[in-house]
C-alpha cells in the first residue's frame, strides 16, 4: 500500500502542472495575435497620417464633359509611400481613396501592355515600371505631349495606331502551311531587341519632328517595319514594299537623328539606330550602276 500512495501523488501532481502549461501556451498565443493586431493598426495609422511617410502627386486633371472641369489643372494628393510603390501605385491609391473620377489607362501592370505610358517629372515613362522613390518630389504625373487629351491622364492613340497599320506590321505573302520558314540565331539576334516594342506612344511622344509633322511616320512604325524588312524570311518582293513605304516624304528622311525616341523607350530598343539602318538600305536602294 505505501507503493501505490506515492504513485497517486504523482499522477495528481502531472495533471496539475499539465493544465496551466496548457492555459500558458494559448495566452502566449492570443497575446502575439493581439500584438501583430496592434503592431498593423500602427502601421496603418502611421500610413494615413505620418507627414514623413507621404508622398505629394500632382496629376493633370482636365474633363471637357464637366464645365467646372473643362480649365486644365493639377490637384494634389497625399499619397503614404511604402518601398517598392510605382506611380501607377501612387495613382490608384488617390482615384481608389480620394477621387473615383481620376482617369488613366492601365492594365497588366508589368511593363509588357504599355497603355499607362504617362508624361512624368519631364519625361515620358510607364508609370508601371516607374519608381516613385527614384523621383524627385513632388512627382508631377501628365499627360503624353503631342497628342489630344482625352480626360485626364488618357490620350488619344488612333492617330499612333494608324501610324504604326501604315507600314503593314505582319508577315506577307504565299508560303503554304505545312512549309518551315527557318530563321538563322544571327538573325533572330539583329532583330530581337526590335521585337520588344509594346506601342506605348512613348518615342512617338519624344519625337519633335512627329509634333511638328503630322504625317510622318515616327520611331514606332519605322522600327516595326526594320522588324519585318531586315527578317530574312520575308521575301524580297515584301521588303521592296516597305521600302517603298519607308522612303516616301514623311519616311525615314524625315528622323533628325535626336536620339529622344531612344532615350525614353521602356524597352531599351536602339530606335535611332534602326531608323538609320533603314537610311543606308533605302541608299543602296536606290543604288544604280551602268
Amino acid at each position: 500500500m505505501s507503493t501505490q500512495i506515492p504513485q497517486q501523488e504523482t499522477e495528481s501532481e502531472t495533471v496539475s502542472e499539465t493544465e496551466p502549461t496548457e492555459e500558458t501556451a494559448q495566452d502566449r498565443r492570443l497575446e502575439r495575435k493581439r500584438a501583430g493586431e496592434a503592431e498593423r493598426q500602427e502601421r496603418a495609422e502611421e500610413a494615413a497620417g505620418g507627414d514623413e511617410d507621404r508622398i505629394t502627386l500632382k496629376v493633370f486633371r482636365y474633363d471637357p464633359e464637366v464645365e467646372a472641369k473643362q480649365e486644365p489643372r493639377f490637384d494634389d494628393f497625399q499619397i503614404p509611400f511604402e518601398g517598392g510603390m510605382t506611380v501607377l501605385d501612387a495613382l490608384m491609391y488617390a482615384r481608389d481613396q480620394y477621387d473615383p473620377s481620376l482617369t488613366f489607362r492601365h492594365s497588366c501592370r508589368q511593363a509588357v501592355c504599355g497603355s499607362d505610358a504617362l508624361f512624368i517629372n519631364g519625361s515620358q515613362r510607364l508609370g508601371c515600371q516607374t519608381q516613385v522613390a527614384d523621383l524627385d518630389t513632388p512627382v508631377r504625373v501628365e499627360p503624353l505631349p503631342h497628342q489630344e487629351v482625352e480626360k485626364d491622364l488618357v490620350v488619344d492613340m488612333e492617330h499612333f495606331y494608324d501610324q504604326m497599320h501604315e507600314v503593314e506590321p505582319y508577315f506577307q505573302g504565299d508560303t503554304p502551311d505545312d512549309e518551315e520558314q527557318r530563321q538563322s540565331r544571327e538573325n533572330r539576334e539583329k532583330i530581337k531587341m526590335s521585337t520588344r516594342c509594346i506601342w506605348c506612344g512613348a518615342c512617338q511622344s519624344s519625337c519633335n519632328i512627329a509634333a511638328g509633322d503630322n504625317q510622318y511616320l515616327g520611331p514606332a512604325a519605322i522600327n516595326k517595319a526594320y522588324r519585318f524588312a531586315m527578317d530574312e524570311r520575308e521575301e524580297d518582293e515584301l521588303k521592296q514594299h516597305r521600302m517603298d513605304i519607308l522612303e516616301q516624304e514623311h519616311g525615314v528622311w524625315r528622323c533628325q537623328t535626336q536620339f529622344s525616341c531612344t532615350e525614353v523607350c521602356p524597352k531599351d530598343i536602339p530606335l535611332t539606330e534602326h531608323i538609320q539602318e533603314m537610311k543606308r538600305e533605302a541608299v543602296k536602294d536606290n543604288l544604280k550602276f551602268w
